[in-house]
């Protein structure tokens, strides 16, 4: 998914200020505050509405958002951005930056963010080794998400950024054919 050059600028400044050395909040932190929030307001319609209507004054969702940050215990820096985000009527942007936020910190701490496909789910030692390959491939620590594809007869496809690693055997059936068809 793509995401919106809005989100990623209020992502980048949020990265920007808890991973600096002088943040109280660790990044981690950060981003669970923001999905507990996030959470919580994909949870009750009415609070959903209330947050993303214009109708209803900033003062009003900062006040809601204040109490509902006290009972989740957020921290200052998570609460004052929240706070801008109603201020510039973004708040309805909140899962699209909380990804966007992820992504920032991941760079900004060395991070290299891979999507697995396979077609069952991988083992731990699965997951280990194909850590490490990938470790080595990339020069970074990697954070995987992995999902499985039950239409892939076998292998794994792994897409880091914009590049795909297709390993899979439909991928591998699929480089034949065009090899043989070229040949012939």
């Amino acid at each position: 998914m793509r995401l919106s050059a809005v989100a990623s600028r209020y992502a980048t400044a949020l990265a920007e200020v808890v991973t600096s050395g002088s943040s109280p909040l660790r990044p981690e932190d950060a981003v669970g505050q923001l999905l507990a929030f996030e959470d919580l307001m994909r949870s009750s319609a009415e609070l959903h509405n209330a947050l993303t209507t214009p109708a209803v004054p900033a003062s009003r969702k900062k006040a809601v958002v204040g109490k509902l940050a006290d009972l989740l215990k957020l921290g200052q820096i998570t609460r004052n951005f929240l706070f801008v985000l109603i201020d510039h009527r973004r708040i309805e942007s909140l899962p699209e930056i909380i990804q966007s936020f992820e992504q920032a910190v991941d760079e900004r701490l060395g991070f290299a963010r891979v999507e697995i496909a396979s077609p069952r789910e991988l083992t731990e030692a699965q997951r280990a080794a194909l850590n490490g390959q990938l470790e080595r491939l990339t020069g970074k620590r990697i954070r995987m998400r992995c999902t499985v594809d039950e239409s892939l007869i076998g292998g794994i496809v792994a897409r880091i950024g914009s590049t795909v690693y297709d390993g899979s055997l439909r991928g591998q059936l699929a480089s034949l054919e065009s090899r043989l068809r070229a040949e012939s």
